[in-house]
């Protein structure tokens, strides 16, 4: 085990929340909708995770919808309630990204939604992976007051993004987190940590569980045709969470 590395888990539940902790994860991003990318949780799932975790640090995903980062006010509004109910709930931190239209940091949402966040943490997520200017963002980022960037360096795997990862390490400094996160597995992390620096990193480490239902059927999806089988889910697995220390 690598005393110095954190390990944050994307957690799709509370009983994925307490499989991470059992693992060893220092910390959790509690999330709905994982195919989405991920979409801010419910209270009730919130609240269950606090209740089974003791030791875990639980951040909470503001996101109101999957697809791009440009929000309405609708939104916007969906997005502040949320981060109230964080507060009040007592997590940890909160996990959001916003972008203009032209792909820039919409600067005067980041500053509204890391305000009435007080004193949770801040992470700013992947939107940073389709901005226009990563490094202007990183400057933007930290003088807005985020705590940690969640980054795959642009690409569509933080080992691909390694080189622009590497570089935003290395100008960020003390100054903000540069946490790699998509495809980060047990055998392509110590690269990564080795090859750009980093010391925080966000991955799923899931496996499949099978529906306890004895009646199915299986030709009545309730969603995406995306979902292979509505008798599996996902859910993190703390042997495989032990792998990444």
């Amino acid at each position: 085990m690598k005393p110095d590395r954190i390990i944050e888990i994307c957690a799709n539940s509370a009983r994925s929340c307490v499989e991470a902790e059992l693992g060893g994860a220092r910390r959790v991003e509690l999330c709905a909708a994982i195919p989405e990318g991920g979409t801010t949780p419910s209270y009730g799932e919130i609240r269950m995770a606090q209740q089974l975790t003791s030791s875990i640090d639980i951040h909470v995903i503001i996101r109101p919808r999957g697809g791009d980062f440009l929000y309405t006010p609708t939104e916007v509004d969906a997005m502040l309630y949320d981060i109230d109910m964080c507060r009040r709930c007592g997590v940890d931190g909160v996990v959001f990204g916003c972008l203009t239209k032209e792909g820039d940091i919409n600067l005067s949402l980041l500053r509204q939604l890391v305000d009435a966040s007080g004193e949770l943490s801040v992470t700013f997520h992947r939107a940073f992976d389709v901005c226009r200017d990563p490094l202007l963002a990183l400057e933007q980022l930290i003088d807005a007051g985020c705590d940690r960037i969640l980054t795959s360096g642009q690409k569509a795997t933080a080992a691909e993004g390694i080189p622009l990862i590497a570089e935003l390490v290395r100008r960020a400094g003390e100054r903000i987190i540069i946490m790699p996160g998509s495809g980060v597995r047990p055998d392509n992390i110590a690269r990564i940590e080795a090859e750009t620096g980093a010391r925080e990193f966000h991955t799923s480490a899931r496996s499949v569980v099978h529906s306890g239902m004895v009646y199915r059927k299986e030709d009545v999806p309730m969603g995406s045709c995306a979902v292979v089988s509505e008798f599996e889910t996902v859910q993190t697995d703390k042997e495989l969470v032990r792998l990444y220390l």
